[in-house]
């Protein structure tokens, strides 16, 4: 089903359908925006852990 025909289906919908309907949307974006946020966390992580690394063998060398 498409964006439009979806679209032209919300006002058929009762008030209950609609507000199923924007409380799945919410829980999406929701979900959507942690999951970006732990993709951030996990990529400053890494770039911590690989700093670490590089002055860690930079020490060993010394």
């Amino acid at each position: 089903m498409s964006k439009t025909e979806i679209l032209a289906e919300l006002p058929r919908l009762d008030h209950r359908e609609r507000r199923e309907i924007a409380r799945a949307l919410f829980d999406v974006e929701a979900d959507a925006q942690t999951l970006a946020d732990c993709d951030r966390r996990a990529d400053e992580h890494f770039l911590m852990f690989d700093a670490l690394e590089a002055q860690d063998a930079q020490a060993k060398r010394r």
